[in-house]
């Protein structure tokens, strides 16, 4: 026997209810009411059944706590409707064959809502009937309808944005990876339970307008067999077959009006821990104001002559004691609750010292920005911060850039660094560091603004250019003169997005590069089962594709990529040589990104004198080349000095050489000419021309 609220719960209830026997019954009777005619005992219990549900429906409403936790509410509401339709079609057998009998033909509680509620007169049952029918149909499920389909829009176009605020949370540390899951999980339900109510309220609006026409037709198939065949006279048809019918309606209206109400009820409820009473309290009587000008409206009302008096006053009273009540307990509420000791905090025992375990090791973050606690603010949504959306932006495109899922970001204040400023961390290491000025705006100077601002001398911290601090107020006169103004968040969110990109061959380990095949291996699994492992361990291509990032160039192709590796794998295992193949399978890609969709690829080449020696140097499988510190000096003159002209006629930076000596010169010009492409002959695709700019290594230059 289990205890569900002091309540013991026999175990074959559990087991009929858990494993669907009841939703199975419930339906087999239904159908069994469509086809087989019920005698009016069984009519009694199914009709007091229908009404038991409708009841427990709408205190399950009123007491929920949130609309979610009801979620089972709109297949509820598609059953019960189902019931009540059912027991209209033996009810209208059972009339039609038995009524004229008597007003009992149908059963007890037809009978007595025949007779007792509405008093045998069959007059005053239709005009209730149509009235039950104008407040269900018109007035509740109507409005009901309509903010169930509102709720349902407004909740399915809010659900991106409430997945990216539990990303936000996610990445400052303010959820847990359960907690954040949690969350989504929470999200996918209010989308999912807003969405079938929006089609439940469909199922009462249905059933409203079935009883309309469920009443016509039993009056007027009942006038026709009474007298047809019965040999009835018109009034007494009239009498017994409107009484039984109107008993009917009233019967199945009723319910579909508590349930057209708990569809109203829970579709205009906000998603709160609380339910309906406690929601309506605090909202609607707290302020003891509220309940004082009522006492006072319905005090004048009740000293006018002519007016119902006594009750006028005897509610003035009420609500005048009710806002003294309301006032007393928010004055002090401890007065108004029930003498109870306050419980003693429990003393912790002395433990004894237990042996540290792996739990105590705190893993280090992947990615996190430190800030001072001038820079709270920024990362505090509560305070209008906007950090945390947009480093969850700067996630999203960098994944998408660079081709895999870029860690989340931690953020914390650290009281060591000064107040302004902030530091990013990589594997828990320093790599980047900024200061900034909380309240205002960074003006950047592109290289073109003309004329001076008021504001301290900056340097931008992504990318070094000048900047200058000014007030927001300056910002339509700084973008006049040609600068470019951003935010504070703006700027640690693109300072945040280059250090990433330089450092995200250090970001892509064995987990994310297994979660890369494994979802390729979704669309071409006998390509990963041949690479991995049978061809190359998984270190190979985790070192392959940390090379192509260091290399500026995106693996979003993992498939090419991994047919490229699959080709060269049975020649060389190298990491360097597989690079190397690799880049010519993605040579229209690195090009593209180069240049985009220009038919012509401007470049310069190495003069064959210096390329034919660099060859020479390298032949000797060591990877390394002594060059004399003059050639050396002379050949990064000459790139940063091309790799400038280039950048000032708005055209990419590229050299052309040999694969033989192309990974040597990528590495050798990385730090020196960051803005330098290094391609080899193969990498070009043939529907490129490239024109020859000229030629490093000697005097003359070509034209």
């Amino acid at each position: 026997m289990a205890t569900t609220a002091g309540i013991r719960i026999p175990q074959w209830v559990q087991h009929a209810t858990g494993s669907g026997l009841g939703v199975l019954a419930l339906l087999m009777a239904c159908l069994a009411m469509l086809v087989i005619p019920m005698p009016p005992f069984f009519l009694d219990i199914l009709f007091t059944f229908n009404i038991t549900l409708s009841l427990i429906v709408i205190l399950a409403v009123i007491y929920v706590e949130r609309p979610i936790d009801f979620s089972v509410f709109p297949t509820v509401l598609l059953l019960a409707t189902l019931l009540r339709l059912a027991l209209n079609v033996a009810s209208t057998r059972v009339v039609l064959l038995e009524g004229h009998t008597g007003p009992g033909a149908a059963g007890k509680v037809i009978e007595s809502f025949g007779e007792f509620v509405i008093g045998g007169n069959y007059v005053v049952g239709l005009v209730v009937f149509i009235i039950l029918v104008v407040i269900n149909f018109v007035v509740v499920t109507k409005g009901a309808g309509r903010v169930s389909e509102v709720t349902a829009r407004f909740t399915l176009d809010a659900m991106p944005g409430k997945q990216m605020a539990i990303d936000s949370d996610l990445n400052a540390g303010i959820l847990t990876q359960e907690e954040a899951s949690k969350r989504r999980e929470e999200v996918r339900t209010e989308a999912d339970f807003y969405g079938s109510m929006d089609g439940a309220s469909k199922f009462v609006r249905g059933d409203a307008v079935a009883g309309i026409l469920i009443l016509f037709i039993n009056v007027l198939g009942g006038l026709g067999v009474g007298i047809a065949q019965h040999g009835l006279s018109f009034a007494e048809a009239m009498h017994n077959y409107t009484l039984l019918t109107i008993g009917d309606g009233l019967v199945a209206q009723l319910p579909s009006l508590l349930l057209s109400t708990a569809v109203a009820i829970i579709v205009t409820r906000i998603s709160r821990p609380q339910n309906m009473g406690e929601q309506m309290v605090e909202q609607m009587v707290a302020n003891p104001m509220v309940l004082y000008l009522a006492a006072a409206v319905l005090g004048l009302v009740g000293i006018i002559p002519g007016m119902p008096n006594l009750v006028f006053l005897m509610l003035a009273g009420a609500c005048g004691a009710g806002g003294w009540y309301m006032a007393r307990k928010a004055v002090a509420p401890e007065l108004l609750d029930d003498d109870e000791p306050e419980p003693v905090a429990d003393v912790p025992a002395a433990r004894e010292p237990t042996e540290l375990k792996w739990d105590e090791v705190t893993p280090m973050d992947v990615v996190s920005l430190e800030v001072g606690y001038r820079l709270i603010p920024l990362v505090d949504r509560n305070q209008g911060g906007e950090l945390i959306a947009r480093i969850t932006g700067v996630r999203k495109k960098l994944s998408r850039d660079l081709g895999f899922l870029v860690q989340p970001v931690h953020i914390r204040d650290n009281l060591e660094l000064s107040p302004g400023s902030y530091r990013i961390q990589l594997l828990g290491d320093g790599v980047a560091q900024g200061e900034i000025q909380v309240g205002k705006e960074m003006a950047i100077n592109p290289g073109g603004a003309q004329g001076g601002l008021k504001g301290l001398a900056t340097k931008d911290p992504a990318f070094g250019m000048d900047a200058i601090w000014i007030d927001p107020a300056q910002r339509d006169q700084a973008q006049t003169l040609g600068y470019t103004v951003v935010d504070p968040c703006t700027v640690v969110a693109t300072h945040l997005s280059q250090v990433v990109k330089q450092h995200a061959h250090e970001l892509l380990g064995h987990e994310e590069v297994q979660q890369l095949l494994d979802r390729l291996a979704k669309t071409d699994p006998k390509l990963v089962e041949s690479l991995v492992p049978q061809q190359l361990p998984l270190s190979v291509v985790v070192r392959v594709l940390q090379n192509l990032l260091k290399e500026n160039i995106s693996i979003r192709s993992i498939r090419l990529i991994a047919e490229s590796l699959a080709e060269q794998a049975p020649r060389s295992k190298n990491p360097d040589d597989l690079l190397e193949g690799v880049r010519v399978s993605l040579g229209r890609m690195i090009v593209q990104e180069i240049n985009g969709l220009e038919s012509e690829l401007p470049v310069v080449a190495l003069a064959a004198e210096l390329e034919q020696m660099l060859q020479d140097m390298l032949r000797g499988g060591s990877g390394a080349i002594g060059l004399e510190p003059g050639i050396a000096e002379r050949i990064q003159r000459e790139l940063a000095e091309f790799s400038q002209r280039q950048e000032v006629a708005g055209q990419p930076a590229v050299v052309l050489v040999s694969p033989s000596i192309r990974a040597w010169l990528s590495r050798f010009t990385r730090r020196s000419v960051p803005g330098l492409h290094v391609l080899s002959y193969n990498e070009v695709p043939d529907s490129k021309e490239v024109r020859l700019l000229s030629t490093i290594g000697q005097q003359a230059r070509l034209n």
